[in-house]
């Protein structure tokens, strides 16, 4: 599959997933392994079917790769798992090449939605300090320390599910003649 001949099934269960996380996280903080890990498999084998062996490399390869953009940041505590099997499960249905730009768009749209809800919460100026003072540290003892964020600014959590939804969206609709999926042209 080529990112641009996203297929009217798969673009409806995308689009039905992400809807479906995105409100999970909002309401719950959480985006269950009930909807994501059958996601991944359910991109694999439809591709594997629609495509053959080529079909379960892209979607394999777009899992993996979804799951390791967001790996990092999980492991430093910046985001849950949930997000993490997310991108993989948007990685599955789009490709390597997709869930790509998928990535770069929800990090752009994660960032300034970050800044957003630091302003909303009051916390910006706290979080710049710290990352000020963690650069001090680092240019006057050459050495990475992590300053954690206090309470109050752990308490602006992000629902980044609904970055990743936003940043997909924007990748379907950049990527693909939405008029030719849906037939309306």
């Amino acid at each position: 599959m080529i990112m641009g001949d996203l297929q009217f099934i798969p673009f409806l269960y995308l689009l039905a997933l992400i809807i479906t996380a995105a409100l999970f996280d909002i309401r719950f903080q959480k985006i269950p392994n009930l909807l994501t890990l059958p996601s991944i498999v359910m991109a694999i084998v439809y591709y594997t079917f629609i495509e053959g062996f080529d079909g379960f490399l892209m979607s394999v390869g777009g899992a993996g790769l979804g799951i390791s953009f967001m790996l990092l940041p999980y492991l430093m505590g910046g985001m849950g798992a949930g997000d993490a099997k997310f991108m993989g499960a948007v990685g599955g249905l789009l490709g390597p090449k997709g869930v790509f730009v998928a990535f770069l768009l929800t990090a752009l749209i994660g960032g300034v939605y970050a800044i957003v809800v630091l302003v909303f919460y009051g916390r910006l100026g706290q979080m710049l300090e710290r990352y000020r003072l963690l650069f001090k540290i680092f240019i006057l003892t050459r050495k990475i320390v992590y300053i954690h964020p206090s309470e109050q600014e752990k308490k602006a959590r992000l629902r980044y599910g609904v970055a990743i939804a936003l940043g997909t969206i924007m990748t379907v609709i950049m990527k693909n003649n939405i008029f030719e999926i849906l037939n309306l042209n």
